[in-house]
């Protein structure tokens, strides 16, 4: 498919993307170039879809009761057993995930956590970047399930960048590349002050369920460059939170400076638009296979704690080891 050579394209075209204040907040650019070419293999892509999904009869109108599904998989990266080191508990993993799903409230997505692991290794924790072995010998490691399942990795991964997320498109390529990279401090209550809300996740997987970034990635120009029609045209991401943000005054709207996929602080980011919303649920569809389904509001986990290990000594996935009893966390 075409788009086993674009994940090549669009890894590298992150490096091409323009700072504010030299911080991106977010490393999942893609060039204009590079949206064009994935934006046409998509329509035909989810033409193709469509029409298999109407010959199949599977097609059902969405009602409240439909959930999209999507299982998580959490690997919590560590240096030391600290919470400085990024030893985040297990309690904070969950309280991720439920306020995750408070900020998709409405999309019909709902985020079910599957389990948990926990790795030691101070390269993958400092260095487990998209263009680097780490992040690679990491991915390649731990990465656990299909197109389906969502892996999350917290990681030490910081300024200019605090996050970073594979697109829909990209996974045929490479699928143990697959998931979202945020730092530990980003989690809800953590020690990044601006960014401390749990929004980076929810940022990072709103690229994983297929949206670009609301403002024009590398070119600065007021083109219509996320493929949403009810996101207005904005030049440049925002720092901070901003009255009357308006970076394209002669097109409609003011900047979505509370829109989850700007670079706003936390505090100031709140809603995804309806058409957001729309094409998470026909890039997930075309790319992911996730359809509504009737789902029970349960989540199961269990911990696997995984040893040390060395970024040239790749770990295994370790399963089914039961959550152990209540006690003090780091």
């Amino acid at each position: 498919m075409l788009f086993s050579t674009l994940f090549a394209l669009t890894a590298a075209a992150s490096a091409l993307a323009v700072p504010v204040s030299n911080f991106t907040r977010c490393d999942s650019h893609i060039s204009h170039d590079d949206r064009q070419m994935v934006e046409a293999q998509f329509a035909i892509d989810h033409a193709a879809v469509l029409a298999n999904e109407t010959s199949r009869r599977a097609i059902t109108p969405i009602s409240p009761s439909l959930r999209r599904v999507v299982h998580v998989v959490w690997h919590i990266i560590q240096e030391s057993t600290a919470l400085t080191g990024g030893a985040i508990t297990e309690d904070t993993v969950r309280q991720s995930i439920s306020t995750m799903n408070t900020h998709y409230s409405g999309s019909t997505f709902y985020f079910v956590l599957d389990s948990i692991t926990r790795t030691t290794n101070a390269d993958w924790f400092r260095f487990a970047r998209e263009d680097r072995a780490e992040g690679t010998a990491m991915k390649r490691a731990l990465h656990s399930g299909d197109e389906k399942v969502l892996n999350v990795y917290s990681t030490g991964v910081t300024y200019p960048t605090i996050g970073y997320s594979t697109y829909p498109w990209q996974y045929s390529a490479n699928p143990y590349k697959d998931g979202v990279v945020i730092n530990y401090e980003t989690v809800p209550g953590g020690s990044n002050i601006y960014y401390n809300e749990g929004k980076q996740l929810t940022h990072e997987t709103g690229h994983w369920l297929g949206l670009y970034h609301v403002f024009d990635d590398g070119r600065s120009s007021c083109s219509d460059t996320d493929f949403v029609a009810d996101t207005p045209a904005q030049k440049f991401s925002t720092l901070g939170c901003p009255t009357g943000k308006d970076t394209c005054p002669d097109q409609p709207g003011l900047d979505a400076v509370h829109n989850y996929m700007d670079y706003s602080y936390d505090s100031c980011m709140t809603e995804f638009t309806p058409g957001q919303i729309e094409r998470m649920k026909a890039q997930t569809l075309t790319y992911r296979g996730i359809r509504g389904q009737t789902w029970p509001p349960i989540i199961l986990t269990h911990i696997m704690d995984l040893p040390s290990t060395v970024a040239s000594a790749p770990i295994p996935v370790i399963t089914g080891v039961p959550i152990p009893a209540p006690g003090p966390h780091p």
